[in-house]
């Protein structure tokens, strides 16, 4: 008998705990609620360890070089058999990046990442919002949240060649901004957006589409061909 389809990989939704600002469980469930919905593995970058702990998350994995995190938490993580992957200071991915690349060798489809955002180097934020576009992790389900922002980029055209289509669902008055990321973005077409885009271009440069806002729960932007990076602002 011939082989039935190929069964379609389960779901497998990881969190990443950065160490930038982390808010409150509370914060995060009022503004984005299901954020943590089937997390499967919590891996800690670096001092995200202490900011997992600090929300009542327990980290599975603890990745990076350790210079941001206090010895006895490291000593604490190995003792509760926590999987601690050390790497040296001297490279060249961040604690972030690796920790991303964990996730993704763990089978992650989805990836939500904590304190991306904030903290005291605006370098270390812009590099966390680079990692959007990381070719590693184009295929996943990849956002970075607080309790303010979330984050995450659209990439067209789809394999067949077609537009990406978003959808973008979220309560009536909203902020959401559209950025093109890395480059012009060409083909953007937008619903339940009060200003609306019909197939039109946004280029690089320019701050066209910040600060949009959402008319309809069941709101969506399309894109034929570039990186859009979409911001939606808490309510």
């Amino acid at each position: 008998m011939p082989p039935g389809p190929a069964a379609v990989q389960a779901a497998r939704h990881v969190l990443v705990v950065a160490d930038g600002d982390v808010p409150d469980r509370a914060a995060l469930d009022a503004a984005w609620p299901g954020w943590d919905e089937d997390v499967v593995e919590v891996i800690a970058a670096d001092g995200g360890f202490a900011r997992a702990l600090a929300i009542g998350l327990s980290p599975t994995v603890l990745v990076g070089d350790l210079d941001s995190l206090e010895p006895a938490h490291a000593d604490a993580a190995a003792a509760a058999g926590v999987r601690v992957l050390r790497s040296p200071v001297a490279k060249d991915e961040s604690d972030t990046e690796l920790a991303l690349l964990e996730a993704l060798r763990l089978g992650a489809t989805r990836i939500t990442v904590l304190g991306a955002l904030g903290g005291p180097r605006l370098d270390h934020e812009l590099a966390n919002v680079w990692l959007l576009g990381h070719p590693a992790l184009a295929a996943l389900d990849l956002a970075l949240l607080d309790a303010r922002t979330r984050a995450s980029l659209v990439t067209a055209p789809a394999g067949d060649g077609s537009p990406v289509v978003r959808q973008l669902p979220g309560p009536v008055g909203a902020t959401i901004s559209l950025l093109p990321f890395a480059g012009d973005v060409v083909g953007v077409t937008t619903r339940g957006l009060r200003y609306p885009l019909r197939g039109e271009p946004l280029r690089a440069g320019p701050a066209r589409g910040l600060s949009n806002v959402r008319e309809r729960e069941d709101a969506s932007v399309s894109v034929e061909r570039g990186r859009l990076l979409v911001v939606e602002a808490a309510p």
